[in-house]
């Protein structure tokens, strides 16, 4: 079943370690159907494959006609990775199909959709607010490998001490970034300073923080 509402990605607490999929529909411009599980209580989203288009018709076709779900063989390219960008090493990822997906039609007068299957990985967390330093670690014999990051604001609760609500009320302003995992993967000890002369400023008078998810894994 397709819900009306904003689309929230999340990883959940799991009593096991298992490898499972969510799988998230929505059509139109913000409609879904949320499916929960979860691989680790530290789980970071892990995008496998995602389609924006139709491919069948039957899902979010309940109410419609028939010629809105006739084209089955509708996708738009490149929706995997536009949603690897938002979503990889990412706790929670929410999405607006309006901003963030509908950039082209890939078939006008189709019921559209976003199909996404994702797995959630066991994953270390740093946030560092603006102007400080990051320090991502990893044990003696093993190298830094980097899920995803993020510099900007996504919450009224991250690195707030002593700021104005002024400098807080952007909530979404956060930009995905590969300059950490360009940094930093594969080594030991990484630094890297939460500064719009490094990562660009996504929203300028908001008061940021970068936001880093990596593993460590054996030096090979």
């Amino acid at each position: 079943m397709c819900y009306t509402g904003g689309l929230q990605v999340k990883c959940y607490p799991c009593l096991y370690l298992d490898k499972r999929c969510f799988k998230i529909f929505f059509f139109l411009i913000i409609v879904n159907s949320l499916l929960s599980m979860c691989v680790t209580d530290i789980g970071v989203i892990s995008v496998q494959e995602s389609l924006y288009g139709r491919e069948d018709r039957v899902t979010c076709s309940e109410g419609k006609h028939y010629h809105q779900l006739a084209n089955t063989e509708c996708s738009l390219a490149g929706t995997t990775e536009l949603i690897r960008r938002r979503c990889d090493g990412k706790k929670v990822c929410e999405l607006i199909t309006a901003s963030d997906i509908r950039i082209l039609d890939p078939c006008p007068g189709i019921l559209k959709y976003v199909d996404t299957n994702y797995t959630c990985l066991p994953a270390l967390t740093h946030v560092a607010c603006q102007q400080s330093l990051a320090r991502l670690h990893c044990d003696q014999g093993q190298v830094i490998v980097v899920y995803g990051a993020d510099y900007g604001r996504r919450d009224r609760t991250t690195c707030i001490n002593g700021r104005p609500d002024s400098q807080l009320q952007n909530v979404s302003c956060s930009k995905p970034t590969n300059i950490v995992a360009t940094r930093c993967n594969g080594k030991n000890t990484c630094d890297i300073r939460a500064l719009n002369s490094v990562f660009g400023d996504p929203c300028p008078d908001i008061y940021k923080y970068l936001e880093v998810a990596y593993r460590c894994k054996c030096d090979e």
